[in-house]
């Protein structure tokens, strides 16, 4: 049984190229952090390994620079290379528990998308660092998740494990407040900050929202 590390991230950038909608990502990405976004995930859908390692590389060097810890999401190849903080995986990418067995993933950041109940009591739940409530609210910017657990489904999964719950899907600084009181320790956003003009302050207003 591993024991639960601390999860003191609270605001979490999903970016990617595309959903900057045009603008420079890696900008966005340190425009984010200087708005108090806590940690960040490349999320590279569609794309040569090459060109996700050159993204990854560029925005690590950002990351690196504020002491934020950059996430890979699936990838394990990329999030060896650069030497990632961690790697976020789903249902159909390798396995937290497979990840755990490899030397560079022993001591890193695991998550692993939560898209059934059932996935809470296995092994890759058990091994992982926090997981991924996915989605909260359903979203244009990922369409192949299976449940929309609204705000009852995550009060649910909440009294039914210990691990930090990173929430995401439609997250705004709208809805973020009542988000974190259903049970979230941490909300994941990708369109409320890439596809804002001003994603410093994007990025800040839902920040104030967690922390009220």
């Amino acid at each position: 049984m591993i024991l639960k590390p601390s999860f003191p991230y609270q605001l979490y950038l999903v970016i990617s190229e595309k959903d900057c909608l045009g603008k420079d990502f890696l900008e966005v990405a340190e425009k984010s952090i200087l708005g108090g976004v806590d940690i960040i995930q490349l999320r590279e859908k569609n794309t040569s390994t090459e060109d996700f390692l050159w993204k990854a590389l560029a925005l690590k060097e950002i990351t690196d620079k504020y002491n934020i810890p950059l996430i890979i999401n699936d990838n394990f190849e990329v999030a060896e290379k650069i030497g990632s903080a961690g790697i976020h995986v789903g249902n159909n990418d390798k396995s937290p528990s497979n990840l755990r067995n490899e030397l560079f993933f022993k001591d890193k950041i695991i998550g692993y998308s939560i898209e059934y109940l059932s996935q809470l009591e296995n092994v890759n739940t058990e091994l992982s660092d926090y997981l991924g409530i996915s989605p909260i609210f359903s979203t244009d910017t990922k369409k192949d998740t299976v449940t929309e657990w609204g705000l009852e489904g995550l009060s649910k999964i909440k009294s039914l494990t210990e691990k930090p719950l990173v929430a995401i899907g439609n997250i705004n600084s709208s809805n973020a407040a009542s988000i974190i009181k259903a049970g979230a320790d941490a909300l994941a956003v990708v369109s409320a900050i890439c596809s804002t003009q001003n994603p410093e302050k994007a990025a800040y207003e839902i920040k104030n929202e967690i922390l009220k």
